[in-house]
C-alpha cells in the first residue's frame, strides 16, 4: 500500500477555474466579483481556442480587448473589468509577474455627468415605488447608500437613538457611518417588526443562521443565529449559497428593486434614464444645494478622494454653472424698453 505522502502527491492539480475562485476566496473578494472574473477568463480562454493562458501573453490579451470593443462594441467599463480579470489570474493565479502586464493599454473610461434628479422628480419616483420597494427607495434617497450596501444591512448596524447607519464593507472594503432620516425611523422599525417574524420562524424551524462574512461563522459559531447578525431586509424565501451550498435565508435579490426602479419611472413621467444608483446622486447633489459642505458629503458617500466627490459640483442646479444667456439678457433689455 501507498504511503500517504504518494497519494497526496499523486492526487490531480486542481482545475484553472477552481484556482481562480480560491485566490479570489483568499482575498474575501465579493462573490460578484468572483462570478464576473471567472466569466472573463472563460471567455478570454475559449476566444483563444481554448489555449492556457499559460502559453499565452500579450499580445492575445490586447486581441481578447480589441475583440470587446470592436466586434462587442462594451463598454469601457465592461472591457476595464475583463482587463482586471485577467491582471488577476496572471498575477494572483498563474503568479507570472510579466513586464508587458504594465504595459497594457487601459481602456479609457468617458467622463459622463451623472442624471440628477429635481425635488420635485424625487418625490415623484419614490411616491410610485410600489410598497414593498418603498422603503428601499426611500432609505437610498435619504441616506446616499449604495443597493448593496442597502441590501446587506444587519440589525445591529441600525442606530435608532442616534439615528445613525453603519455602513459596513462599503467600495473598497470600508466602513462608513451616514444618517438615518427623521422621516423613516417609524417605517423602519415596522419592516424591523417583520424582519423580526422571519426571523423567529427560522429560529422555530432551526433553520441556519445567515451568512457572515470574512470566517466569522468559524469563530463565532453562533452569530449567525442571532437577531443582531440577522437582515434588516430579508428575502421572503430561502435560498442556498453558491459558495457554502448551505440553504439559508439572504437578503432582499437586488433585482426586485432595480425592476420596481424602472416602473415607477415609467410611472412617474420621468422621460430620464433612471437607475437606483440616481438616488444616490440626487442625494449628494441636494446635500450640496442646501448648503452642506463637500468634505461632509465625501464622509456620507464614502469617497476616498474629494475629488470623486467634486463631480456633483458640476451637475448642481443653477443651469449652465450658473451663467446668465446673453439671449436672456436681450430679452431682459427689450422688456425694459432699452431698444425702443
Amino acid at each position: 500500500m501507498k504511503p500517504d505522502s504518494d497519494f497526496v502527491n499523486s492526487a490531480p492539480p486542481p482545475k484553472l477555474l477552481d484556482q481562480v475562485r480560491s485566490a479570489i476566496r483568499t482575498r474575501h473578494y465579493s462573490i460578484r466579483t468572483e462570478d464576473a472574473y471567472v466569466h472573463w477568463i472563460r471567455a478570454f480562454i475559449r476566444f483563444h481556442g481554448l489555449r492556457h493562458p499559460r502559453e499565452m501573453g500579450a499580445r492575445e490579451v490586447t486581441a481578447y480587448l480589441s475583440h470587446l470593443a470592436t466586434e462587442r462594441d462594451v463598454a469601457a467599463a465592461t472591457q476595464q473589468q475583463a482587463l482586471s480579470a485577467l491582471l488577476f489570474l496572471y498575477r494572483h493565479v498563474l503568479e507570472k509577474d510579466l513586464p508587458w502586464l504594465d504595459d497594457l493599454v487601459r481602456p479609457k473610461k468617458p467622463a459622463r455627468l451623472p442624471t440628477v434628479l429635481n425635488l420635485d422628480e424625487v418625490a415623484r419616483l419614490l411616491d410610485s415605488v410600489r410598497p414593498q420597494h418603498a422603503l428601499m427607495a426611500r432609505l437610498l434617497y435619504g441616506t446616499g447608500m449604495r443597493l448593496m450596501e442597502c441590501l446587506r444591512l444587519r440589525i445591529k448596524d441600525v442606530d435608532f437613538v442616534r439615528r445613525e447607519i453603519m455602513v459596513r464593507e462599503g467600495k473598497g472594503g470600508k466602513d462608513r457611518v451616514t444618517v438615518l432620516p427623521q422621516s423613516l425611523l417609524t417605517p423602519l422599525q415596522l419592516q424591523l417588526a417583520a424582519a423580526r417574524e422571519l426571523f423567529d420562524r427560522d429560529r422555530a424551524a432551526r433553520r441556519p443562521g445567515v451568512f457572515l462574512p470574512h470566517a466569522l461563522e468559524r469563530k463565532y459559531p453562533n452569530a449567525g443565529c442571532t437577531w443582531a447578525w440577522f437582515w434588516v431586509f430579508p428575502a421572503a424565501e430561502l435560498s442556498t449559497d453558491p459558495r457554502s451550498g448551505i440553504e439559508r435565508r439572504h437578503h432582499a435579490h437586488e433585482k426586485g428593486l432595480q425592476r420596481a426602479m424602472k416602473l415607477a419611472t415609467q410611472e412617474a413621467g420621468i422621460a430620464r434614464p433612471v437607475s437606483v444608483h440616481t438616488l444616490r446622486h440626487s442625494f449628494a447633489t441636494h446635500l450640496l444645494q442646501s448648503g452642506y459642505d463637500i468634505r461632509t458629503v465625501q464622509e456620507l458617500l464614502g469617497h476616498a478622494d474629494v475629488s470623486t466627490t467634486m463631480i456633483y459640483t458640476h451637475v448642481l442646479n443653477r443651469g449652465g454653472r450658473g451663467v446668465v444667456s446673453p439671449a436672456d439678457a436681450l430679452c431682459s433689455a427689450t422688456r425694459q424698453g432699452f431698444f425702443s
